[in-house]
């Protein structure tokens, strides 16, 4: 009789999942641009501080941004080049960001990368090569691994956690991952045991992913337990099963505090993405300067999975994949329940960038919102247990600063109480508001 698959307790919906378009098809690797676009702010934390000039010449994997003080992940070349500019770049939500663009070399070979024994390193010397390699959390906020990978000492931390729910519709590039580079995010997670001097892990694969589900098992068994203990659980396919405090108590039973993070119930969390680059990291000695990204929707001629330079305008990937069509109606970063639309295709790729959705009207719901009707479906949705109909109500009433009653600071923005709303009110859009106007 086969396991019951893990969930977590308290709302989620079933949104269509729409990976048909890109889920059977391998990675490729997008061809490198003429220009990129290297924004100095990828992450959670202060910008970068460019460390290049106008006219420098750059080999790609160099470090060309760092930051001086504060919290933050270094930057580096995505290809070998000349500095056009240091000035400033599209951002995906600040409008405009500073940016050092690299005019690319056609002719530059690529940098080679031999495998070293990583089990001769101490502790504090793989955290160094994931602080120096400037990785973050690649399906997330961006925030830095290294401090991520560095709990407080009062945190007893006993369990690790790898993220490849991949919940969001449309999406495939951790499931891509998973079964072509397996082995090396178990290498991965064996890496951030021994940094964070655990032994357990969990890799919580939704059960839409079977295949991968079975890759990270025959990869567990091949590469051996070598004293650690790795578990591949199946998750219920629900929405949003990624999130980090769903994911913990649908494995561990444990529930993150309102205000809380997952050290405070012994638990670190990582994406198989992120756990991937850990591997480049510390193997390979390689940054982080590229990564795989979903292109999908029916507005784009040829959906992929591709791996990118991170600089590349998304209108170069247009062009790579044949254009968009002419019925096109959105493009949206990231996955359609939180994610955002963008006005142009001139912004480039950033380390967070999970995915670029070209979609047609057929795909989306352009209906005008209504008022609310009381009905109760938000309250049931929400993961959190919070009250978005109220935010919403006491939003459209001016009293934004009135809401955090409602719990408008523990929501994560994950989109159910929008998706469910038979009025197709913009909860998640009202939410952001009265954060913002919260908080000043």
């Amino acid at each position: 009789m086969p396991e019951p698959l893990l969930t977590f307790p308290k709302g989620g919906v079933h949104p269509q999942e729409s990976k048909e378009l890109t889920e059977g098809l391998p990675i490729e690797a997008a061809p490198v641009p003429k220009q990129l676009d290297i924004l100095l702010v990828q992450h959670f934390g202060a910008p970068c501080k460019a460390l290049v000039k106008k006219k420098d010449v750059v080999q790609e994997g160099d470090l060309i941004g760092e930051v001086e003080a504060g919290l933050g992940a270094s930057i580096h070349a995505s290809a070998t080049g000349v500095v056009k500019n240091i000035g400033t770049a599209p951002h995906p939500v600040s409008i405009n960001a500073p940016a050092v663009t690299i005019e690319v070399d056609p002719e530059a070979k690529p940098p080679t990368y031999e495998v070293r024994d990583w089990t001769q390193l101490s502790r504090e010397e793989l955290l160094a090569c994931v602080k120096n390699a400037g990785i973050v959390g690649i399906g997330g906020a961006g925030f830095p691994t290294h401090v991520k990978l560095s709990p407080p000492s009062e945190a007893k931390v006993d369990t690790l956690i790898l993220n490849g729910a991949e919940c969001e519709p449309y999406l495939t590039t951790d499931h891509r991952l998973m079964l072509e580079h397996a082995p090396e995010i178990i290498e991965g997670a064996k890496i951030i045991l021994t940094i964070l001097g655990i032994r357990t892990c969990h890799i919580g694969i939704e059960a839409n992913k079977m295949d991968a589900v079975e890759a990270m098992k025959k990869a567990v068994e091949k590469l051996g337990p070598n004293g650690f203990e790795i578990i591949v659980d199946a998750l219920q396919v629900k929405y949003p099963q990624g999130s980090e405090k769903q994911l913990i108590q649908s494995i561990t039973g444990r529930k993150v505090p309102g205000f809380g993070l997952p050290f405070d119930v012994n638990v670190v969390v990582q994406n198989v993405g992120t756990t991937k680059a850990i591997y480049d990291a510390v193997v390979l000695n390689k940054p982080l300067y590229e990564k795989v990204i979903t292109v999908s929707g029916k507005g784009v001629n040829r959906p992929a999975n591709l791996l990118v330079r991170i600089g590349t305008r998304i209108s170069d990937i247009v062009e790579y994949l044949g254009g968009v069509k002419p019925n096109l109606a959105k493009v949206v970063l990231g996955g359609p329940m939180m994610g955002f639309a963008v006005p142009s295709l001139d912004l480039p790729v950033t380390k967070t960038t999970s995915g670029i959705l070209f979609l047609t009207e057929e795909e989306i719901d352009t209906s005008p919102h209504g008022q609310c009707i009381r009905c109760g479906w938000c309250l049931e949705a929400c993961p959190m247990g919070l009250s978005p109909n109220e935010i919403g109500i006491y939003v459209e009433a001016g009293r934004a600063e009135d809401t955090s009653q409602f719990g408008v600071f523990e929501c994560f923005e994950c989109g159910c109480c929008a998706f469910v709303c038979p009025a197709k009110r913009p909860l998640v859009q009202f939410i952001r508001l009265a954060k913002s106007r919260a908080k000043k």
